[in-house]
């Protein structure tokens, strides 16, 4: 039998409401595996054992008591140290915000505990989340599952690299720049980034809103090892919160299409080629597609160098307006090198350039729009590599310039707020490879149902590690 740490979050919650098993026993799992292999990765950066202990009695009170249970009643889950979870502190990865103490829970965090959620760790994002490494001085450099050399992604490394571990089923994130799917790339575990507007956010600990940019392409989502409990968290996370007016009640499957749905294959699409494990990746997922009655075809979709471009341009405009005095004044050497490499690559924009690039992301998103009507699903690279080799971002402007180069598929869905669920496809010397899936908006389930059929003939990777 397998241990009870290796159950995803389905199997977990109907083994749960059938009393088959305890959430003391579920959750009491979850924490002896956190604290057998959190030290080789420090993925998890506050423990919550104790305070999950209480709340798996209190599940399984409730349990006994016979009224209907939540979706995910006793399933123990992470946290990113980024988002308001009442009554602790929130850092987001910064020394000097160790003393912000969040007043209440953010709607994430409130959705997965309406569920029946049992939080059992707070995990690891760099300072300010603004790396695709996850390493700050306040909690240390958090390690890939895989190997210790290479990166397990950034900002939520530490999401991807517990749930990959098995310290709880599922793991909260959220996705800026990529942070949801490269770090599921690196760890070889599956994501959703969802639709602007599909889970709701906010932070009451926030002393002012986000910069416009930021609330068009943050969006929150889940990490586990497998695409079903992605679904079954996404379903969860996307409960209506009023205190996000950018939340957008869609239905979370939209009507069927006839077959077969039609993928559009990019390997290249700003004329950089994949790395031999990312094509390879890529081949494999497509011959999986195919196999399961997609229509795979080689097509670019359009103007991905404009859109990278300008996903560059409008953030960090943003970032320099409201961001810089704080990074500048809170954050670290290194992350004032890396975002020193970051404006060396990008150019801040003027007022008007800013309102030309804000009212040109329109045209854009409609050149997908009409795009999709034809190809509904695009199946494209994470990376254009493998998971990089640790602290590479701190090496200069000049390898940062390559580094976003070779994530262009990755940003750029961002600043169109598509969904976009990451896969993985197998092992390249030794560390997980994978491929992204992105679908028009507010169709998560078309993305995760093309995962799904990827999945289920490569496996699931993470029944590999130890």
């Amino acid at each position: 039998m397998e241990p009870l740490w290796r159950m995803g979050a389905v199997d977990t919650a109907a083994a749960v409401r059938a009393r088959d098993l305890s959430c003391v026993e579920v959750v009491e799992a979850a924490i002896a595996r956190m604290h057998a292999t959190n030290g080789r990765v420090n993925a998890v950066t506050l423990d919550l054992a104790d305070q999950a202990r209480v709340a798996a009695r209190q599940a399984d009170t409730v349990a006994a008591s016979g009224v209907a249970l939540g979706p995910l009643h006793g399933v123990p889950v992470t946290i990113k140290e980024n988002v308001d979870q009442k009554g602790i502190s929130n850092p987001n990865g910064v020394k000097a915000y160790e003393g912000v103490i969040a007043p209440d829970d953010s709607p994430v965090v409130a959705n997965l505990r309406k569920a029946g959620a049992i939080v059992i760790g707070r995990t690891n994002t760099p300072e300010f989340s603004l790396r695709f490494f996850t390493d700050n001085p306040l909690r240390g450099l958090t390690r890939n599952p895989w190997r210790d050399d290479v990166t397990p992604g950034g900002s939520s490394g530490g999401a991807a690299a517990a749930v990959a571990l098995g310290m709880g089923a599922i793991a909260h994130g959220n996705d800026l720049g990529g942070s949801l799917r490269y770090p599921a790339y690196c760890c070889g575990v599956a994501t959703i980034r969802p639709s602007l507007g599909r889970v709701p956010a906010f932070n009451p600990s926030a002393s002012g809103e986000r910069p416009p940019t930021f609330q068009l392409m943050s969006v929150q989502g889940p990490i586990a090892r497998e695409v079903r409990d992605v679904r079954l968290a996404l379903h969860v996370m996307a409960q209506p919160d009023a205190r996000d007016p950018w939340h957008t009640p869609a239905p979370l499957d939209g009507p069927r299409l006839a077959p077969p749905i039609r993928v559009a294959l990019t390997t290249a699409p700003v004329g950089l080629a994949p790395h031999p494990a990312v094509k390879a990746a890529l081949e494999v997922a497509a011959r999986h597609l195919t196999d399961a009655g997609y229509a795979v075809e080689a097509v670019d979709p359009p103007h991905v160098a404009e859109i990278a471009q300008l996903w560059r341009s409008v953030l960090f405009t943003d970032a320099q307006a409201l961001m810089e005095e704080a990074i500048r004044t809170k954050g670290s050497p290194a992350i004032n090198a890396v975002y020193d490499s970051y404006r060396a690559c990008t150019k801040p924009l003027d007022l008007k350039g800013y309102v030309a690039a804000l009212a040109r992301r329109a045209g854009l998103l409609r050149a997908w729009s009409e795009f999709m009507t034809r190809f509904p699903l695009i199946l494209a690279p994470v990376s254009q590599v493998p998971p990089f080799p640790q602290g590479e971002d701190l090496k200069g402007p000049e390898r940062m310039a390559s580094l976003l180069d070779e994530q262009t598929m990755l940003y750029g869905v961002n600043l169109l707020g598509l969904p976009s669920a990451a896969v993985p496809t197998g092992l390249h010397d030794g560390l997980p490879v994978g491929v992204q899936i992105i679908g028009p908006r507010f169709r998560e389930d078309l993305c995760l149902d093309a995962a799904e059929a990827i999945e289920r003939a490569a496996g699931v990777l993470t029944r590999q590690l130890a």
